[in-house]
């Protein structure tokens, strides 16, 4: 027996809910891919991405994920044997760097904590060691989803000029951007990756690079381009060539409807939500925490994403009944822990398409299925975050 009868609530670091908005916006016939109403679609897709990257940077559609915007980001910007930096938070810093690696890149790993932010200093202390400036890009994320930690771009960015550094700066922002305040272009990114499954709220399957002019400039050298990735062959003046082929068009109409809820919310106001959502989860996480088996992954809560939140148990054991329960018995999914929180975490999900409502019935799901299965906690995590949402929600 079960409740789990009704609509299932995807409470996963990605992909995350897609609005019926966006479901029924892509419910429409093929169009001409040549000329016409998609030649509009797409410009008003690539505006969309500037807008909420805060840039006025040349933006690139990929049909792929995150991954496949790593590559076409690496491609275009480097060179066979060049080296990279990559700034170790999570897994998803170093899975980019791997990817480099395959490609014949020289990866380099800054050694960080999964439970910290990068640190500024000791990036700072190691450009200055590069005397024959051979490291030619320093690789980082915003928000990883494995850690759930949140870096600190602008201070990433002065620790490369205060080495005097002139390494691409190339930021992952595919579990932030639309969740959390980005400005490429203040911040001093040269090139930002992202994707569409996340924050703007979309299915999988399109990804994202933007480019400013220093990057643009690079690519010109890159001898790591390929056929499908290139950008000199995407600015071609064919629509076709913005794909590389044909476009996915049902999903660029899905896209755009996404971008409309977004101008329609309006950033800040989206932003705030995600803020006050995720203290509303840190408020239940806190509290079941007293009964000493769950904790927060991340220690400084400065450093907590307002996408995600990794929680720790400390027997591990416990969270396959954690899962199960949640799905089988109350259609709640939340995620697992991977890579090296692998059997040790779950992950709660509140980015996107969510509202209180959503985000409360998962926080039950979770208190409700450690009560079932005698799992130590502090009661009273779901009132934690009603109280917090009733006393910071601005009237």
């Amino acid at each position: 027996m079960s409740v789990k009868n009704g609509r299932q609530f995807l409470s996963i670091p990605g992909p995350t809910t897609v609005p019926d908005e966006v479901l029924a916006a892509m419910h429409r016939p093929a169009i001409d891919i040549r000329k016409g109403e998609l030649v509009e679609v797409t410009a008003a897709l690539k505006d969309g991405l500037r807008m909420v990257s805060k840039s006025d940077g040349t933006p690139f559609i990929y049909i792929a994920n995150g991954h496949g915007a790593w590559e076409a980001a690496l491609s275009n910007v480097l060179s066979r044997g060049d080296k990279i930096l990559v700034l170790e938070s999570g897994s998803f810093a170093t899975g980019w760097g791997q990817a480099g690696g395959t490609m014949g890149l020289d990866v380099e790993i800054l050694p960080g904590s999964w439970q910290k932010s990068v640190d500024p200093n000791a990036l700072e202390a190691r450009l200055k060691e590069d005397k024959s400036r051979d490291i030619k890009a320093v690789l980082v994320v915003q928000v990883d989803t494995a850690s759930s930690v949140i870096n600190d771009i602008p201070a990433i960015r002065r620790a490369i000029d205060n080495a005097g550094h002139d390494a691409l700066f190339m930021v992952d922002t595919i579990a932030s951007l639309g969740t959390m305040d980005f400005r490429m272009d203040e911040w001093g990114v040269d090139v930002t990756v992202t994707a569409c499954q996340k924050g703007l709220m979309m299915s999988p399957g399109i990804s994202f690079v933007i480019a400013n002019k220093k990057a643009l400039a690079r690519h010109e050298t890159a001898n790591l381009r390929t056929a499908y990735w290139d950008w000199t062959n995407r600015l071609g003046p064919e629509h076709y060539q913005n794909y590389a082929g044909t476009p996915p068009v049902h999903m660029l109409f899905g896209l755009q409807k996404a971008f409309e809820m977004i101008r329609a919310e309006g950033l800040e106001a989206i932003f705030l939500r995600h803020q006050l959502l995720a203290d509303a989860t840190r408020a239940a996480v806190a509290k079941w925490s007293e009964g000493k088996e769950l904790s927060f992954n991340i220690l400084n809560p400065a450093e907590r994403a307002n996408s995600v939140t990794t929680v720790l148990v400390a027997n591990g054991n416990s969270l396959d009944s954690i899962h199960e329960y949640c799905n089988e018995k109350c259609g709640v999914i939340i995620g697992v822990g991977i890579s090296e929180l692998s059997g040790k975490a779950f992950r709660i999900a509140h980015m996107g398409h969510i509202n209180a409502p959503m985000l409360l019935g998962t926080l039950s799901g979770i208190e409700m299925s450690m009560k079932a299965k005698g799992i130590p906690h502090a009661s009273g995590g779901v009132q934690a975050a009603i109280d917090y949402l009733a006393e910071n929600v601005p009237q």
